[in-house]
């Protein structure tokens, strides 16, 4: 809600989540609940290559879920952000045949892109030539569309685009649609991120820069902050959120699952894939968010990590949590389930987010056996944690050095 200090609370009136453990938001947060494991295994796709796993989306099927005609002419990742979409609006209870549509804004964070059905055209036109190239290459792989398809789909009319912040793009985009509702330039933001690239070129490409994990068990793979985890596993999947105005929720009598009350920024300025090793600059976005939020550090009661299970990045973001949060709040990281979605992870991460406010209840990290010494944290893991939160902080840090940090508020 917005005040004379500038403070300002989006409400998140809707959500919905498409990912490895689930089409939907309640089987996403059984599975996340329960975090026996990773929820990954073979794939197709990846037959042969060095790394052959990764988690998917179980039992997704377009048509069904979209219609036939849209599950044609739509890449895997926009496919997934419609699902989503679809399932954040029915929770939110807006009809968007009531709606102004030129008040309402589309937002979404994407890494890559297309990228599947990119690799898939390159390799029809060098077995059968360019005349062989579908027509509808171009929008199938260009990253507006995910944002683009939500707008033709619901008629929303207002500012339309998507941010590309590696695997802080969901986050981005939440934090960007929270800025146009304070702004006044829409009344509703459909927001989150997706993305869908389990294809040999880009799993090929993790790999030989050694980010993957190569783990003979695909579902212990992912192990966030444990002191044998060798890379992160691969996913896909995405996470739409509904927000309108504090004050235009209530009025409406809409149910608010958890508001989004504060957003920071930032880049390290230090490496093209290494994250800063002491986390300065994760640490600026992380405060950044707080002063938005106008909360000090003492105020937050969870965090829920980037924890890629990467050795680097869990490292630092371990440094910088205990730095700027020396009281220990519990941590916890979903990769640990959910393997890492790239762009659409941290609108993934905010929706786990508002359920951990709104059930009261924090998810273990899955797989962690043995916590790395040199990771100075509560670090949730065999059994969740009950008891009532008020606030939650989300990490996304991304290549490039890309920082973004939500901090979310009971509703």
């Amino acid at each position: 809600m917005a005040a004379g200090d500038g403070r300002f609370d989006a409400a998140i009136t809707g959500l919905g989540m498409v990912t490895p453990a689930g089409s939907g938001v309640s089987p996403t947060w059984e599975r996340l609940c329960a975090a026996e494991s990773t929820c990954a295994g073979p794939v197709a796709s990846l037959s042969g290559e060095p790394v052959a796993f990764g988690a998917q989306v179980p039992d997704f099927d377009p048509v069904r879920a979209i219609g036939r005609r849209k599950a044609w002419r739509l890449d895997r990742h926009n496919q997934l952000a419609l699902a989503a979409a679809a399932e954040a609006l029915a929770d939110s209870g807006l009809d968007p045949a009531t709606w102004d549509g030129a008040r309402v804004g589309v937002v979404l964070g994407v890494g890559l892109g297309g990228a599947a059905s990119w690799e898939a055209q390159h390799r029809k036109m060098l077995e059968e030539g360019a005349e062989s190239l579908s027509p509808m290459l171009i929008p199938l792989l260009i990253c507006n569309m995910s944002a683009g398809h939500l707008a033709m789909e619901y008629g929303a009319r207002g500012p339309n685009f998507v941010t590309v912040t590696a695997c802080a793009s969901g986050t981005t985009a939440i934090g960007t649609a929270r800025e146009l509702l304070r702004g006044g330039l829409c009344d509703v933001v459909l927001t989150g991120g997706a993305e869908a690239c389990m294809v040999p070129s880009i799993a090929g490409g993790f790999a030989r820069m050694g980010a993957l994990s190569r783990h003979e068990d695909p579902t212990a793979a992912s192990r966030p902050f444990d002191v044998n985890r060798d890379g992160f596993v691969l996913a896909e999947g995405a996470a739409v959120l509904v927000l309108e105005r504090l004050e235009d929720a209530r009025a409406r009598g809409a149910r608010v699952r958890a508001r989004v009350s504060g957003y920071g920024a930032s880049a390290d300025a230090y490496n093209p894939t290494a994250p800063d090793p002491q986390g300065l600059g994760a640490e600026l976005a992380v405060r950044a968010a707080l002063r938005d939020a106008g909360a000090g550090p003492e105020s937050v009661d969870h965090v829920n990590a980037h924890g890629t299970s990467t050795p680097l990045n869990d490292a630092a973001e371990a440094r910088l949590i205990r730095r700027v949060f020396p009281h220990q709040p519990p941590v916890t990281s979903v990769k640990g389930v959910l393997g890492h979605s790239l762009g659409a992870a941290g609108a993934i991460e905010a929706a786990a987010a508002a359920l951990t406010l709104e059930h009261s209840f924090i998810p273990p990290t899955a797989n962690l056996e043995s916590q790395d010494p040199e990771i100075d944290l509560d670090v949730v893991a065999k059994q969740g944690r009950e008891g009532r939160l008020s606030t939650v902080v989300s990490n996304s840090f991304g290549f490039g050095g890309q920082n973004a940090v939500l901090l979310l508020s009971r509703a």
